[in-house]
């Protein structure tokens, strides 16, 4: 078993199969040792890391561990909380971030594969859930590609509507690059009063109505915010405060990974069990940016993949659906 933590240059290097495979299989038995809770998970599954040879056979530690204990690898103190927003009266996710280098590295190479440099954008930010509390692991990527792009319109307009939409009649005169991130309900609200035609726009969602609008389908917002910025598609940010990387959709719901992320559908009846490509399951991820915490997560989220690699996301599962990982929730 690994004593050592991977160089962290291997992580974002990967690119083949065999490679993610290789580093993959050092994360773990890396965290299987240093991982104090996710130690004592696989011990209490009777899983011996030492048997463990293929990503495939590798257990996911349930989401739900952020919430009641600390998920740390090593013994760095955290530089950063992220914090998920949560609801009234229950308990938010937290993820102990030893090392933020990683986080940047791991969301600016991401974001630079799917979009290009941010350097060459304006990049709008309609994020008032995200913006208005602390802890959020997006305002941080966020606030970093709008520094670094530099144009002089990049910010946040939170409900200011009147002002993102002189600046986006200014970049789409311009001819700029265009990105504009926003919250599903931001989003939807802008364009049923501040409607504008701009084809050549990014519009990129983040899901989320946060119990400001009625909650509608993939299918039904989508078509909403085409019409009413006059894009033919809208893109999609995949991310969670769990995780150090996101996955990207250009259009249509269906997602892509960086090569040092990967899916994988369980059984929402067998957590051990992995389904086949086409098959709607649970979502497990492996994020080997969350070296310094767990790379390998059972989410709640139900989705399926596709035959050309890329996922979607079709909705959550209910607590009660989860069976066999309530082991060392207190």
């Amino acid at each position: 078993m690994s004593k050592h933590i991977p160089p962290l240059h291997r992580l974002f290097d990967v690119q083949s199969p065999q490679a993610f495979e290789a580093v993959c299989m050092a994360v773990f038995h890396y965290q299987a040792r240093h991982c104090a809770i996710y130690r004592e998970y696989l011990s209490l599954l009777g899983i011996v890391p030492e048997t463990i040879h293929r990503s495939e056979d590798i257990p996911f530690l349930p989401i739900e561990f952020f919430k009641s204990h600390q998920v740390i690898s090593g013994n760095e103190l955290p530089q950063v909380v992220f914090s998920s927003s949560g609801t009234t009266g229950s308990l938010q996710s937290r993820h102990y971030v030893t090392d933020l280098t990683v986080y940047q590295r791991s969301f600016r190479t991401a974001f630079e594969r799917f979009y290009g440099r941010p350097d060459d954008m304006a990049i709008l930010a309609l994020l008032p859930a995200y913006a208005e509390r602390e802890g959020s692991s997006l305002i941080y990527m966020v606030d970093d590609l709008i520094k670094r792009s530099r144009h002089p319109l990049s910010g946040y307009f939170l409900y200011n509507h009147g002002e993102l939409k002189q600046a986006l009649e200014s970049t789409r005169t311009s001819a700029t690059t265009t990105l504009l991130i926003g919250v599903t309900f931001a989003l939807l609200d802008f364009v049923e009063n501040h409607p504008v035609d701009f084809p050549a726009l990014t519009v990129m969602e983040t899901g989320g109505m946060k119990g400001r609008r009625k909650e509608m389908i993939r299918e039904e917002v989508h078509e909403r915010l085409c019409t009413g910025f006059n894009v033919s598609a809208i893109h999609s940010e995949y991310g969670m405060t769990e995780l150090l990387s996101q996955a990207y959709s250009h259009g249509g719901g269906l997602f892509r990974c960086p090569p040092w992320m990967r899916i994988h559908i369980r059984d929402t009846n067998d957590p051990f069990t992995l389904l086949p490509t086409g098959r709607t399951g649970a979502i497990n991820i492996i994020d080997l940016a969350n070296v310094h915490s767990c790379a390998f997560i059972a989410t709640q989220d139900l989705g399926k993949i596709h035959a050309d690699g890329r996922f979607e996301v079709l909705g959550r599962f209910d607590q009660s659906d989860i069976r066999g990982c309530n082991l060392l929730v207190q």
